[in-house]
């Protein structure tokens, strides 16, 4: 193909945006109002993203950030925060003239959340900026508070007028961070409260897991090559699993921590999203109400063990050795209560009940304290039917696996057999390595700045919709109602691949999970 004719747009490809993606997408002039600015969040990933965004040519002079927090701060006071955020976390190269134009539109306002007259004092500070640097009423607010301040916020955004449109001009929006919800329950009541303020296209709920480019990259992956697609399913793949391993503990985020614990944490929102598009059918288009539409089939479709004591593992890590320096239990984690039945590890089998995947197991697991870091899917093929090799052992040669790599290394690894050189015709398993960061000269954007530019386009394919959310607590809510009886959570040393009940879930199914 010629230079001329690479703009050509070929019928059919459902990762085609309505708009051309290689042209860059720039924000229009906007405010992102940011709740919980103090927070590791915000000075790890928000704040950092922001200026990564603006270094690249994505945000528009008339950018401006506003801060709300209580800490009696002024304007100078949040703009050092920022700073020092960006020049330790920011992924691109610091420059001082983009500094200089993002530092002209940072504010801060001091306040609490029940406090209405703070309130005011933030619609002043956004209408002044409207008038100053031309924001044309474009408002997004980012709520990384804690849940129990979500009615708080948003009745005060309510209240004061920010969150409406009536008689204004511009746009308003509201990003909200997991946990959305701790059941089904509490899921309705928030999504209820968050309609009657704003509309459902006005809604961003964030996972940044879908940010990532590997996670993308498997729609990609599935959809844009004739090659797997054929036997992604039920007649060629013996099952899946999906792993989010991490090898630290629960640092300083016990007050959260304790009575969510790892499944609400990370399998009902994260690891039900990758199981979704895993098993989802191809979208007509990569527009949001297409892709999740697709998703909420594939989770309406999940089924859950009968047996959950045999179908699902739970654990809590206990004192151990990582990386050769020995380590506390959660028990013995500072606010930790030292009878938590918080589980620290959990596993679940999943089925898909579609003509697709219908008898093909899906495995979920998570866990802290564990071996590694690591976050995969991996589709995990059917063994040859026959093996005419004679001198080949067949408890040697695994089986077929397409491993998508979200987390560190990401990349994609295709596992076959092939000969041993030799005489004899032997064969072993050998690994086929696509790597980001081998193949690409363009390093990937953080998820963080991938999402926050999709909020302020207003592009929301990445999002999860609140049916998505209330379906994916349908799925855990009976799993965690029968935890709750179920006594303790097994120990595990911290390091090692977690509990021992994880394992023979497992193997009652003939199968073994992937080596941390």
């Amino acid at each position: 193909m010629s230079s001329g004719q690479a703009g050509i747009r070929l019928p059919g490809n459902p990762l085609r945006d309505p708009r051309d993606r290689r042209i860059p997408r720039v924000a229009e002039p906007c405010v992102l109002v940011m709740f919980g600015v103090t927070g590791d969040l915000a000075r790890k990933k928000l704040l950092p993203a922001i200026y990564d965004l603006a270094n690249r040519g994505l945000l528009p002079p008339g950018f401006s950030l506003v801060g709300f927090a209580r800490r009696e701060w002024h304007d100078q006071d949040f703009a050092k925060l920022t700073y020092e955020a960006v020049r330790e976390h920011a992924r691109t190269h610091f420059r001082d003239e983009v500094w200089e134009q993002l530092r002209e539109g940072i504010k801060f306002v001091s306040g609490e959340f029940s406090d209405p007259e703070a309130f005011d004092r933030l619609a002043e500070c956004v209408n002044d900026l409207d008038s100053e640097r031309g924001t044309r009423g474009n408002r997004a607010f980012y709520l990384s508070v804690p849940p129990n301040q979500f009615p708080v916020v948003v009745g005060q955004l309510d209240r004061s007028g920010l969150a409406s449109t009536a008689n204004a001009r511009g746009w308003r929006r509201v990003v909200i961070e997991k946990p959305f919800g701790h059941d089904l329950s509490s899921a309705r009541d928030l999504n209820d409260l968050l309609a009657t303020v704003f509309p459902p296209h006005s809604v961003f709920r964030i996972d940044h897991y879908l940010g990532k480019e590997t996670v993308q990259n498997l729609l990609a992956l599935r959809f844009a090559n004739t090659l797997f697609e054929p036997i992604w399913n039920r007649g060629y793949v013996d099952h899946v699993q999906i792993t989010m391993a991490e090898d630290i503990g629960i640092g300083s985020r016990a007050g959260y921590y304790d009575g969510i614990g790892a499944a609400r944490d990370v399998i009902q929102n994260h690891l039900l999203q990758l199981l979704a598009l895993t098993a989802m059918e191809e979208p007509v288009s990569f527009a949001a109400d297409a892709l999740r539409a697709e998703k909420q089939k594939a989770l309406s479709a999940v089924q859950i063990p009968d047996d959950l004591a045999e179908g699902t593992a739970r654990g809590q890590y206990a004192a151990g050795w990582q990386g050769g320096i020995p380590v506390q239990g959660f028990l013995a984690e500072d606010g930790i209560a030292p009878d938590s039945v918080t589980e620290t590890y959990a596993a679940i089998k999943l089925g898909v009940d579609t003509r697709r995947w219908a008898g093909v197991p899906f495995y979920l697991r998570t866990g802290k304290r564990l071996a590694t870091r690591m976050t995969e899917i991996a589709v995990i093929f059917q063994r040859a039917p026959h093996l005419p090799f004679n001198a080949t052992d067949a408890r040697e040669l695994g089986e077929n696996a397409l491993v998508i790599r979200v987390q560190p290394d990401e990349g994609v690894t295709l596992r076959f057999g092939s000969k041993v050189p030799g005489s004899a015709m032997e064969v072993r398993d050998v690994n086929m390595d696509f790597a980001y960061g081998e193949s690409f000269t363009e390093s990937s954007p953080e998820a963080y700045e991938r999402l926050l530019l999709d909020v302020l386009i207003g592009d929301p394919p990445l999002f999860p919709g609140h049916e998505e959310v209330e379906l994916s607590w349908k799925i855990l809510d009976p799993i965690e109602s029968f935890w709750a009886d179920a006594g303790r959570p097994e120990p595990y040393l911290a390091g090692s691949a977690g509990p021992a009940s994880a394992d023979a879930m497992m193997a009652r199914d003939g199968r073994s999970w992937r080596r941390l």
